[in-house]
């Protein structure tokens, strides 16, 4: 075998699909866990300065922020398992890491195996989801403070109607719940200031830790959108290959029926015999 053989042989065993969604899974949570554990010290540090001066009114949002960042943390190292788990069983699904571990699909551990590998991402992806969406409300809280940054901007004329543009931080904190009255998740209605206004407002929105939270929000967001996008093509990729491994085996069986069919046809061919006596004559 020569060299340009054996560089096709090992190519032609890369489970390129498989490696494409480890790349992205591996890309989109280093952006989703890294950029959103600098983006909650950053909002922590916008909150401290511009919407509670007192340190009584955040500390349930700094005690959600911590306990979030050590979320990230455990996502971080789940998921980077879960690539490597996922690469090995790209390598195990190709035809020239069959070749070299044997038949590995058609044993039943093979199969439950490859079926339970497919029910976790599928339930990955499925939480994701639910991360994704999550992912989104500060993008969108950030958003709307920017737009009304460029309102204010877009008013400097007029300061009476400035100062009645707001952004108040403490009514994205809130919720109502029929057993409890009003739950206060991250400030308290009784905050100070707890808000933003006109020209105060503007200033925030021009500061550098704004701009580098809301891009770090922005990034984290497009992290999980990576994320999903490579669960979504593993879950895919695993599935379509399971039934092509199944058709296969199904093709295979029907090949050999069909072989073992012919050799028992030969093998009764070469034993039958006439039922009539051979005519033989006597040639003289």
């Amino acid at each position: 075998m020569g060299c340009y053989d054996c560089c096709m042989r090992c190519l032609g065993g890369v489970p390129y699909c498989s490696l494409v969604a480890t790349l992205l899974c591996f890309s989109g949570i280093a952006l989703f866990c890294g950029c959103g554990h600098q983006a909650l010290t950053e909002t922590e540090r916008i909150i401290e300065t511009y919407f509670a001066r007192n340190l009584q009114d955040y500390i349930t949002l700094a005690y959600i922020i911590q306990y979030f960042q050590y979320v990230i943390y455990g996502l971080a190292s789940f998921f980077f398992l879960y690539c490597i788990m996922l690469l090995a069983e790209g390598f195990y699904t190709t035809s020239a890491a069959k070749q070299t571990f044997g038949e590995f699909r058609s044993t039943m551990c093979g199969r439950c195996l490859s079926f339970s590998f497919i029910a976790l991402t599928y339930v990955l992806a499925v939480l994701w989801l639910l991360v994704f969406a999550f992912s989104a409300l500060p993008v969108y809280f950030f958003y709307n403070m920017d737009a009304t940054c460029h309102t204010i901007d877009v008013l400097t004329e007029t300061p009476a109607s400035i100062n009645q543009l707001c952004v108040d931080a403490r009514q994205y904190g809130n919720a109502s719940i029929c057993f409890y009255p009003r739950i206060d998740w991250l400030l308290p209605w009784n905050a100070v200031p707890g808000k933003a206004c006109g020209m105060t407002l503007s200033n925030v929105c021009k500061t550098r830790e704004y701009h580098t939270t809301y891009d770090l929000y922005i990034a984290a967001f497009a992290g999980a959108g990576i994320t999903l996008l490579a669960l979504v093509h593993c879950c895919l990729h695993l599935a379509v290959y399971q039934v092509y491994l199944k058709m296969l085996r199904y093709r295979g069986k029907d090949e050999r029926r069909g072989y073992d069919l012919y050799r028992r046809m030969q093998r009764d061919r070469g034993t039958l015999c006439s039922p009539y006596p051979a005519n033989t004559f006597d040639i003289t």
